[in-house]
This record gives structure tokens, C-alpha cells and sequence, in this order.
């Protein structure tokens, strides 16, 4: 269907709705056209936009998106804070009651988990944690990944260092795969019969071009210095320092490349970045409502 047919559909039923997408898919204004129409209130699923300390570089909704429709869950957690999928469900779990939610994002583990179940696992030791970081910062997150149980391996996204490190973790800290884990899931919060999910489907050659105006509308934006007000968090291993674009910029604000370098690789880190959403989606997804972004 097209954007705007979906505007429509949305705005005639009752469901709360669940949008995912890649990063610069426009899934962020289709929420708030949603919303508009439909009177509901736009609920974040993006891992990096709950940060204070991200505006710019992770396209959080503005002032004037704000005044449209109500927003919740951006830019409200320290990036000094653990903030997992754990911490989202609760937070997530009072707003389904409230106004209509239009749940938007790109992180696939949040909508997995909000329409599929997590996995109750005991939190990771701080000890465990700091060793993982510690390998994946001298050997890659491939040495962690090797390490784990094969139907994990099979399960997560191999080319994410996030990922492979909280699967590493688990499996360190339990004795057990993150798969046995999920297999063993609670229900789900809000289960797909009882929500209007839809999945933005942008094909390479339409989203190609779309990320690279949107990194240079970024720094016109101020996204240099909003990278440099966080250098030190960019060079540490929290997790509010994996804002995409960022480790790019932040080597041409240390004098190590030029700006116009920094752009073309922090473009090509989020083009690859783009194609695990997409791959992510295409495979968990794939019984969510299409949406052709065609240009």
C-alpha cells in the first residue's frame, strides 16, 4: 500500500499502531501523520533516540513535530543510564491505555519483543559486561560470536556488534543460549491480532540518495557540534554512544580526516546500518502490512 493509504486504513480502525522501518525510510512522518488523523500520540522504538543526549544525528522528532501531536519516549534517559528492551516494555506498557499509540521505530528487537514476548533473563553481572567490552574492543564482536551456541548464532544479527555482545553476555552469565532463553517467552504485550502493524518496504535506490541528504542536512543541522560535546561518550563502550554517524565525525573533529571524508563514511556506515533494518524486517516482519516508499 502507499503512504497514504495506510494514513487512511490507520485512521479507520480503533488498533493501536506499530510502524518499522529502516533509518531515513520516512517512518517518523508517517507516525505523525497517523497521528494527526487519528488523534494518537506518537511512542518512540528506537534504541538511540530515548537518549538525551542525541537530537540531531539520531533525526529526533523537533519542536515543531512536537507541538502536531504528543510524543513519549524521546530524549528522556541519561546516557550515562542502562536503558535495555527491558526498560522500554515497562515504560512502553502504561502508554498502550493512553491515547491511541502510534509506536514508531527502527530498532526490530523493541517491536519483536512488544508483539512476540521477551524473555525473562537475569541481568548480566557487571563483571561479565566489562570483559565483553573489553574483547570486542581488542578481538571484534566475530571472536564473542563464534563463542555462542549455534541456534543463537542462526537467530540474531551476526553483523552487529550489540547484539553479538548481549548474546555473548547471556550465554557467559547463564550458561545457556539467548535462543533457549527466548524460547522460552512470555506473551506478548501487544500481540498482532490487536494491532495495525505496518512495515516500510524502501528499496535500495530510493534510500540510498535519502540517507545521504539527510547525513548533509545533519551537519547544516549542528550534528559537528553536537559530536563534539560528546567525544568522550563516543569513544567509551555505553551503549548511548552507538549513534550511527558518529564514530565518522568524531574522527574528523580529532584532525585524523577531512569533513568532507567523515560525511561520505558516516553515509556509508548508515547505508549499512540501513540494509540489516531492512534485512532484520524482511525476515521477522514479513507478516506485517507493506508500505512501497517510492521516492
Amino acid at each position: 500500500m502507499t503512504p497514504s493509504e495506510a494514513i487512511a486504513r490507520a485512521a479507520a480502525c480503533t488498533r493501536p499502531v506499530v510502524i518499522a522501518g529502516p533509518t531515513a525510510s520516512g517512518k517518523s512522518g508517517l507516525a505523525l501523520a497517523i497521528a494527526e488523523a487519528a488523534g494518537g500520540r506518537v511512542v518512540n522504538a528506537d534504541a538511540l533516540q530515548v537518549y538525551d543526549c542525541w537530537e540531531v544525528l539520531t533525526a529526533r522528532p523537533g519542536a515543531e513535530d512536537l507541538h502536531r501531536a504528543p510524543h513519549a519516549l524521546y530524549g528522556h534517559v541519561g546516557a550515562d543510564q542502562d536503558y535495555s528492551v527491558g526498560h522500554w516494555l515497562r515504560e512502553v506498557t502504561p502508554l498502550l491505555d493512553g491515547p491511541r499509540p502510534v509506536i514508531v521505530g527502527g530498532t526490530g528487537l523493541y517491536l519483536t519483543a512488544l508483539t512476540e514476548g521477551l524473555a525473562e533473563i537475569p541481568p548480566v553481572p557487571p563483571e561479565i559486561r566489562a570483559e565483553a567490552d573489553a574483547r570486542i574492543a581488542h578481538e571484534g564482536h566475530a571472536a564473542l560470536l563464534a563463542e555462542i551456541d549455534a541456534g543463537t548464532r542462526d537467530r540474531i544479527d551476526g553483523a552487529n556488534p550489540a547484539r553479538v555482545q548481549r548474546a555473548w553476555e547471556v550465554w557467559r552469565a547463564t550458561g545457556r543460549g539467548l535462543a533457549v532463553w527466548q524460547a522460552e517467552t512470555a506473551p506478548p504485550l501487544l500481540p498482532p491480532e490487536r494491532a495495525f502493524l505496518l512495515r516500510l518496504d524502501a528499496p535500495r535506490e530510493v534510500l540510498t540518495p535519502r540517507i545521504a541528504a539527510r547525513l548533509r542536512a545533519m551537519v547544516a543541522a549542528g550534528a559537528l557540534d553536537e559530536v563534539r560535546g560528546n567525544l568522550a561518550l563516543v569513544e567509551s563502550p555505553r551503549p548511548a554512544a552507538r549513534a550511527i554517524g558518529a564514530p565518522e565525525l568524531a574522527a574528523h573533529l580529532r584532525g585524523e580526516v577531512d569533513l568532507d571524508t567523515a560525511i561520505d563514511a558516516a553515509i556509508v556506515a548508515t547505508r549499512r546500518y540501513a540494509k540489516r533494518q531492512r534485512t532484520w524486517f524482511a525476515k521477522r516482519m514479513a507478516g506485517w502490512d507493506g508500505v512501497t516508499v517510492a521516492q
